[in-house]
Order: structure tokens, then sequence, then C-alpha cells
């Protein structure tokens, strides 16, 4: 490979300094040039907890697949990939589903080590690819992409960063894995290489939600964690009960009166007024009927009535009996004529009283993700021309429209590596590539060599990184990988070793 080359370009006019840096680093190997992980923080301890939290079966579900420029790079030409061994190949056993049999099955028994990786991006917009478990001494390490956890434009991390193996329609059936450290490639991290378009993050134990629990104000107030709280609507009893007698919170909303307005007024209802005979008649001088303002003619009506009920009637109160009383001279019976003005009014509203419980929310410690859903092995230094099975969750549409895929379900392609199209933009010149129609979404899924359906496991040798259509129909055909050399097993060694800590109680 000629990633040494790449990273030792310098400014013209570099101090001598340089230069003899330079002399130094061609005398010696290829490994021994080969600057450590580019390793960065990606949240507390302290955290974890808040930032599982986050996730809600909602977000997760409405979280959009991470397109970013590297996710997608459509009509080029497959051009002859430089991929090459550095040195000796080398691999790393499984763990966890190792020795273990899922038991016989007609289909293609999926790896419960992948998942989706979530975060937020650099505008704070919810997103995901997706990651697999891998082998570590901690039982704690997840591979992607490296553009599905760091952003090169700002040199920084993406936020809220989690992985949540077997994931399924916005279930984490072995919890939250929150992201702790990621380690990255140097030419990744420098020179947005992407041939070096891979990470390994060390996550926290799993969280799982276990519930909410209720207390008093004065604890939900001093909690550091996840909270919450509800407000329900009650009689104006149990509201005076609930503050007088248990000292409780709460919130009385006056009543607001009924309001006047017009036609125009969206939040206006029609509501006919009934007035006297007179006031109607008024009302005709105004404008007449067609106008339709407060105050015109709305219609009128004429009901029957018992002599009794009409004197009963004409015996009331004008205000709430302002229709007409009359005896009808050609058929002698009894009426009461009615009449209605226009009107529009924005209707008032009851006093409302509100008790406010206090909630804060409770976890578990799901222990660690190796021991969980295991952990694939890893392998470097592999011939191109290997079977591999890819694992991912592709969700976008081809280029053509046609969109195959949902995003919530983990689907798998079979094929044999080769070169990959040379896409001078990413400067991704020495990557491998199968035959594969995922879209983006895959993006940070895993290329597992010797995959066994009925263990489950295999061996880690690359992760999605590109998605292209090669031969230029509108339609994705191939999914690409960085070659993994003896510098991807030094990082992925150094990441092997590390310990996140415990979560705190």
């Amino acid at each position: 490979m000629n990633s040494r080359a790449k990273r030792l370009i310098l400014p013209l006019g570099g101090a001598v300094a340089a230069t003899s840096l330079i002399s130094a680093t061609l005398a010696t190997s290829v490994q021994a040039a080969a600057p450590g992980p580019k390793t960065v923080n990606l949240a507390a301890s302290g955290n974890a907890k808040a930032i599982a939290g986050y996730w809600t079966p909602a977000k997760l579900k409405s979280a959009k697949t991470y397109l970013s420029e590297g996710t997608v790079s459509a009509k080029l030409k497959t051009g002859a990939s430089r991929a090459a061994a550095d040195g000796k190949p080398g691999t790393v056993a499984p763990t966890g589903e190792e020795g273990k049999t899922a038991g016989r099955s007609k289909n293609l028994n999926l790896p419960i080590t992948v998942g989706k990786v979530f975060f937020l991006d650099d505008k704070g917009q919810e997103r995901w690819c997706s990651g697999t478990s891998v082998q570590s001494k901690y039982r704690n390490l997840v591979a992607t992409a490296g553009h599905c956890v760091y952003d090169t434009d700002t040199n920084k991390p993406y936020s809220n960063f989690v992985f949540i193996p077997g994931y399924y329609q916005g279930k984490a059936p072995w919890g939250i894995y929150v992201g702790s450290k990621v380690n990255v490639h140097y030419d990744f991290d420098v020179y947005e290489d992407y041939d070096y378009d891979y990470a390994f993050v060390n996550v926290f134990n799993g969280i799982k939600q276990t519930g909410a629990k209720e207390v008093k104000k004065a604890e939900f107030d001093s909690y550091t964690g996840l909270k919450y709280t509800e407000d329900t609507k009650v009689s104006k009893e149990a509201y005076e009960e609930w503050i007088g007698r248990y000292g409780g919170v709460g919130f009385a909303k006056d009543a607001v009166a009924e309001q006047t307005t017009g036609p125009e007024d969206k939040r206006g209802l029609y509501a006919p007024q009934e007035v006297s005979s007179e006031a109607w008649k008024e009302a005709a001088k105004v404008g007449g009927p067609a106008d339709i303002k407060i105050g015109a003619q709305a219609y009128q009506t004429v009901e029957v009535v018992s002599e009794a009920e009409a004197k009963e009637y004409e015996a009331a109160s004008n205000t709430t009996h302002p229709g007409r009383v009359f005896r009808d001279e050609k058929t002698g019976q009894w009426k009461i004529e009615h009449s209605y003005l226009k009107r529009w009014v924005i209707p008032g509203k009851d006093a409302e009283f509100y008790i406010t419980k206090f909630y804060v929310k409770t976890f578990s410690d799901a222990g660690r993700l190796g021991d969980n859903v295991g952990g694939q092995g890893f392998t470097w230094n592999q011939k191109s021309g290997k079977k591999v099975f890819t694992f991912g969750y592709p969700a976008s549409a081809h280029l053509d429209g046609d969109k195959p895929y949902s995003g919530h379900t983990m689907k798998w392609c079979y094929g044999t590596t080769g070169a990959a199209p040379v896409v001078a933009q990413f400067k991704a010149e020495e990557q491998q590539a199968v035959k594969c129609a995922f879209t983006p979404g895959a993006s940070g899924g895993p290329f597992l060599l010797q995959y066994k359906s009925s263990k489950r496991t295999g061996y880690l040798n690359g992760v999605v990184s590109l998605t292209v259509d090669s031969d230029k129909n509108g339609r994705y055909d191939r999914v690409t990988t960085p070659y993994f050399n003896g510098e991807t097993y030094g990082i992925y060694k150094y990441a092997a070793n590390l310990w996140t800590g415990k979560l705190p109680a």
C-alpha cells in the first residue's frame, strides 16, 4: 500500500527538522512508521444514562440514515485497486457465540452482533449507520465506518453516539451501549482518506430502561438523571385536597368568558343569538338579511304551543324568553315567534384544575456488550478473492428512485472481494468491493469472512464504506470497504485493550 507516502506529505518550505524526520521515517519499517490511532473521548460514564435515555423508541424510528458525501458514490468506472498486504495475514478468534449453535435453518441466521449506531450530526439531527460488536479484552468494542462516528470537517466526533445490537423497529433487545472512546486512523482524521474509513468504538456496559418511579418534588429537583412531570386534570375538590392534605403541587387555569367575534375570525363558531322581535326588525335597518356582520338578521321560527305553555312563557323574563307570544287569528293556535341575529363567538371555558406528579426514570446495567451478544473475530492482510457476507440496514432509494429497503430490518449480501472503484474525491484508491445491491444506510456494516450461520460468527475483514453504481444504470451494485492490513490491526489491537470503566450506580 502507499499509505506511508500519503502521510509524509509536508508543505513546501518546511524546516530542516522536517526533512530529517522524513529521512528517519523512510528508513524504518511500515509498521514502525505507522502512527498510533487518533483516540477521542465520546462521553463520560456519568452521562451514559442520560444519553441512552435520549434515544427513545420514537427517536430511534424517526432518525434518518446518514447521507454524508462518503456514503454515496455513483456512476464510477471500476479501476484497479492497489490494495495489498503489508505483512503476513493474521486472525483473532470470535467470542461470545463461539462454540454455541443457533440451530439449523433453511435461511441464513443473522448475526446478533450486528445492529445500528445512532448519533447526532453536526447540525443536531438524529442519524444512524450500521455496525457490529467485535472481539475485545473487555467485551466492549464496536466496529463501524469512520464517517459514522467522526466528522472530518470539524475534526470532532458526533455526539450522543450509541450502539444497539439486534436493532429491530425501534427496539433494543440487548440494551443501548453508549460510546466512550472512538479510535480512528491518523489518515482518516487528517487527510479525510477513505482508504481508512473505519472506526473502533469502545462502549460502556449496556443500559436498559426499566421504568419510572414517582418521587417528591424535592427529590425530583435534586435528581440529575432523566426525569419528567405529568399534569392531570381533576375536579376542583380533588385539586384542593391534593394541595391541602398532601402538600402536592398543581395549578389552576382561570375561567375564560365567551367572546364575540366576526365571521373572518377562524377561531369563531357560528352561534345565532335569540333576540326580541323588535330587535330583530331593527337589525334589518342596519343592512338587511344580506349583511353577514354581527347584528344582521339570521332567521325566524314559529313554535306551536298550548295556551298554558304560551302564558307561562310570556310570564317569564324577557331576557330568558325573548320570543313573541301570539294567537293565530285564523287557526286559533297559540304560537311563539323566535327571532335570531347572526353571531360568531369564541367559546368560553370553565376553570380547570391540574395536579402535578414527578417521576424519575429508572435504569438497569445490562452488562458487557460481548457477554450479551458475542463479538466477531478479526482478520487482516487477507488476499482478494475471498467469499464474504456483508450485513447492514440499507434504507435509501436507488438512484433511479426505487426504494426496496425500509432501514428497520437487517439485510445481507454474499459475494467475492475484488478491486473497488477508485474514487479520487474521497482518496479511495486501495479499497475492496463485493457485488451487492445495498443502498445507503448499510455504511459501517461488517464484511465477515468464514461466516458460520450455525454459530452466527465469522471474522471481521472490512466495514461498508461506499455504495457504488459502477455501470451507470441508476442502481447501486457494489459496496466497498477499506482494506484491512497490519495498520488496521494495530488500531484494532489498541482499541481492543481499552477499558471503559464502570457505570455509576
